[in-house]
């Protein structure tokens, strides 16, 4: 900036955000989108970075330790701690992402417990996966749960949700998040794996159905779940986080491979797949099984979609290449 320019206005404060899990993909999107709207933000981290762009403090992710005092006074808690679920889907491994998740809830419900307020805003993760392989059903927040489900799906984020009820907060939203699109995270990258490699065609039957959402939309409610969305107020209770229009696999790779520049894609039969994810130590049913699912909520509270569409959200992060 040249003398004599004029230094832009700063950003006044809005409170302080607490973010467990705010070192992945989302928690890292949300904790810049919330610090450039003048948010103080402070993440968990079992590893804390002393150079990462945001304030971390330890913690273990199961235990209460020094770290609740940065609860005390914030404006909102973040729940998104969890291991990726990219994995086989073995008994042990499906233990462990339950655990990851149900530990660090119940860790931080226990010290919101000991405040002497509530949290005035929590937003707790969980994800459309909860309803296992949905086949033709539609589904939105009032739609029941399957019993029992998929142990690597259900199993898994039915305790998480379980585990943050009776929470020392005033307004609690629980994110059911579907497929979130953006560049770097491992959903969209397997996707483009295969189209790199002629694969982009039809995975299994092509049929089930694929909810998504672009990142930019997952990001306005997620502040709209702390209240820092102005226009967009949510109620307490389950949150779908999908866009309006969800597409069937077969769809779903067409457009793909336009928006990519691949003109032709050969079909993964599910017996390839299966083999496949054994040598990738990935779970098959992330990209056999699927759900229809959108929000009721989002529609009645007034929800603008930038990017309603599978096609321009794809535009929209690709721009014509992969």
């Amino acid at each position: 900036m040249n003398q004599g320019e004029k230094q832009p206005a700063p950003v006044p404060p809005r409170g302080k955000v607490v973010i467990a899990g705010g070192s992945g993909t989302l928690g890292t999107a949300l904790a810049d989108d919330l610090a450039q709207r003048g948010v103080e933000v402070v993440v968990l981290s079992r590893r804390p970075d002393p150079g990462a762009r945001h304030r971390q403090v330890a913690w273990d992710a199961r235990t209460v330790g020094p770290w609740p005092d940065e609860l005390d006074g914030c404006l909102g808690v973040v729940n998104l701690a969890g291991r990726l679920v990219d994995a086989r889907p073995t008994a042990a491994n499906v233990a462990d992402l339950r655990a990851s998740r149900v530990d660090a809830t119940r860790a931080l419900v226990a010290a919101a417990a000991r405040l002497d307020r509530p949290v005035p805003r929590w937003l707790q993760a969980s994800t459309t996966a909860i309803w296992s392989d949905a086949g033709e059903a539609l589904l939105d927040e009032t739609s029941p749960l399957p019993e029992p489900g998929l142990p690597q799906m259900t199993g898994v984020a039915r305790p998480w949700e379980e585990a943050a009820a009776g929470v020392n907060a005033e307004h609690v939203v629980t994110l059911r998040t579907s497929i979130v699109l953006d560049r770097g995270t491992p959903a969209l990258d397997r996707l483009l794996l295969l189209t790199r490699f002629g694969l982009g065609g039809t995975v299994g039957s092509g049929r089930q159905w694929f909810s998504w959402i672009h990142v930019d939309d997952w990001l306005t409610i997620a502040r709209a779940a702390l209240g820092l969305e102005p226009g967009l107020e949510l109620p307490d209770g389950v949150v779908v986080a999908a866009a309006p229009n969800p597409v069937r696999n077969d769809e779903l790779m067409a457009t793909l491979r336009r928006a990519s520049g691949r003109r032709v894609g050969l079909p993964t039969p599910a017996p390839l797949l299966r083999l496949g994810a054994v040598a990738l130590r990935t779970d098959p049913a992330l990209a056999l099984t699927g759900r229809h699912t959108t929000s009721r909520v989002l529609a009645d509270a007034g929800m603008t979609w930038r990017h309603p569409t599978l096609a321009g959200a794809l535009d929209d992060l690709l721009g014509g290449e992969a």
